[in-house]
């Protein structure tokens, strides 16, 4: 339980971190977004296989592993039809004649997307502490972490063009990572209360995870044209967590 809970706190600190880079470095290069972004998708992509598919199907059999992705997929999909893309209004290209209050209200629809899917990501970071295999847990929060830090860089920029005053830019980024914080003790929760449900609950947190990787974040990393460098980034994202579970777990 107190591992679970200083892993929640790290894993939505994570975000804040991204909140005070994006504070230092708001005007972010496109080539430096997707690069990290795309080094954060190889992190996420491995995070989701080693740390929550394979231990599923360890714990399960191979028809729950496939019915608990296909559901967090299912799942994730259903929210994008109320949340916006991250791709489509991250602020980077908006144009400063823009009107204010639509661009507002296009920024906090932003802010609650990013919040809304916060939430799964906690709750995967949660259940992997349902196994016995502590390192597959960190290996899965540290992916975790590690993408949040970006995903908070990118909340600043869009907030303070719109008007928002920098203190409560600052306490809303820090929103999404609370809401972060409170998945992971619900999913840590859940495994704790019934273990049986622990191998569809892996296997949909790592469906989410995939989904994410696949529909937000590879396209938001090949949409203006440095495709190459990102995916060179996402390799060697993938090859940091093969080490990483090599020596942890």
């Amino acid at each position: 339980m107190q591992l679970a809970f200083i892993t929640a706190l790290g894993v939505g600190g994570a975000t804040i971190i991204g909140v005070i880079l994006g504070f230092l470095f708001q005007k972010i290069p496109h080539e430096f977004n997707d690069v990290v972004l795309g080094y954060a998708s190889g992190i996420m992509l491995a995070a989701a296989v080693i740390g929550l598919i394979l231990p599923s199907m360890d714990n399960g059999n191979i028809w729950i592993t496939m019915a608990g992705i296909l559901a967090g997929a299912i799942f994730l999909n259903m929210l994008d039809f109320v949340t916006p893309h991250l791709h489509h209004i991250t602020g980077m290209d908006q144009e400063a004649h823009s009107d204010r209050q639509s661009q507002l209200n296009k920024v906090l629809l932003f802010v609650m997307a990013i919040a809304i899917h916060n939430l799964p990501e906690g709750i995967a970071a949660g259940v992997g502490f349902g196994t016995e295999n502590i390192g597959n847990a960190i290996t899965v929060a540290t992916g975790i972490a590690l993408q949040n830090i970006p995903e908070g860089m990118v909340i600043v920029s869009p907030l303070i063009l719109a008007g928002i005053p920098k203190f409560r830019v600052f306490l809303i980024a820090c929103f999404t990572g609370l809401i972060e914080i409170a998945g992971t003790m619900i999913g840590f929760g859940a495994v704790s209360i019934a273990a049986a449900i622990l191998p569809f609950a892996l296997a949909f947190a790592g469906g989410t995870m995939l989904y994410v990787v696949s529909d937000e974040m590879i396209p938001e990393t090949h949409s203006h044209g440095y495709e190459r460098p990102a995916t060179y980034a996402l390799i060697l994202g993938f090859m940091t967590m093969l080490v990483m579970d090599h020596y942890i777990g």
